[in-house]
Order: C-alpha cells, then sequence, then structure tokens
C-alpha cells in the first residue's frame, strides 16, 4: 500500500470532480478527522489515517483490503469509480437522478436510464455530467423535457448489481 503518484491523484480528482465538484476537499478534511487515498494493487481505497497507521503492521502482500474502495485504474491508467464509493459521495454530489421504481431493476442488471424510467433529475444538470446514481447524463436537464420516452437520459457505469455480477473480480 502507497500513497497515489501526482499523476494517480489528478487522474482520481478529475474524476471525482465530475461528480462532487469542488468538494473532494471535504473528503479530506472531515470533523471526525483526517482521511486519505491509498493505492492496492491498482485499486484506490479511502480511510482515516488511524486505520491507515494500523495497517502498515500487515505486509503487503498479506493485505486484501483496507479501509473503503473507491475505484480502481484501469491498465491504460484511467481511473474507474466503484459502488463502494457511493455512500461517500451521495452527500456531496451536485447532480442526482431520481429513478422510478419499475426501472431499478434494469439498471441493476447494467442497462442505461430511459426517459421512462426517470423519475427527477437536478435541474441545471450539464450534458455527460457525472451523476450519482452512477451514470453520466446522457442529455440536459432540459432536453430530458423533450425527447421521447425510449431515449436514453443516463449512461449506466456501475450499480449495486455489480457486486452479484462480477464478485469474482471486486477483490
Amino acid at each position: 500500500m502507497r500513497p497515489l503518484t501526482d499523476e494517480e491523484t489528478k487522474t482520481m480528482f478529475e474524476k471525482l470532480s465530475k461528480y462532487i465538484g469542488e468538494n473532494i476537499k471535504l473528503l479530506i478534511d472531515r470533523p471526525d478527522g483526517t482521511y486519505c487515498f491509498r493505492l492496492h494493487n491498482d485499486r484506490v481505497y479511502y480511510m482515516s489515517e488511524k486505520i491507515l497507521k494500523l495497517a502498515t503492521n500487515i505486509s503487503r502482500d498479506k493485505l486484501v483490503s483496507v479501509g473503503t474502495c473507491f475505484g480502481k485504474f484501469t491498465k491504460t491508467q484511467k481511473f474507474r469509480l466503484h459502488i463502494t464509493a457511493l455512500d461517500f459521495l451521495a452527500p456531496y454530489a451536485k447532480f442526482k437522478v431520481w429513478v422510478k421504481p419499475g426501472s431499478e431493476q434494469s439498471f441493476l442488471y447494467g442497462n442505461h436510464i430511459t426517459k421512462s424510467g426517470l423519475g427527477r433529475i437536478t435541474e441545471n444538470t450539464a450534458q455527460y455530467q457525472g451523476v450519482v446514481g452512477f451514470g453520466v447524463a446522457a442529455k440536459t436537464t432540459q432536453e430530458c423535457r423533450k425527447v421521447d420516452p425510449m431515449s436514453i437520459v443516463v449512461f449506466h457505469q456501475a450499480d449495486i448489481g455489480e457486486y452479484i455480477r462480477s464478485e469474482d473480480t471486486l477483490t
């Protein structure tokens, strides 16, 4: 387990800023202590400095994970968020999407959200803006009002069903 390099930090923070904007600093300096990001086996973990100090007693080859997995770096060094980061990102999200109950299952199976399944969307959401729920807005808020019911309005990125579909590769 090691600190992120400057390039890795920049890549990860660019991805996080798509979802929570300037609120990234609130993840680090929290009222309950100082938190940090660490890299282990191409995965980025978010943990308090107290847990980090305790984890240094365990050798790297024996350590499976520590803290909360925020995402992983692909082989091409792109950062991909995991659904486990949702609990930490949701309170600070600038743009949110609410899905109708009938479309939840479709989203959990990895499908995009169509207008007919869209319950609500935050005002002034831009196209290709990251939205918490985990997706990327395919259309702006204004375009969503005018499109036909079968048009895709949010591209799927991650969901809680990911645990079931790929549980052997998530560790």
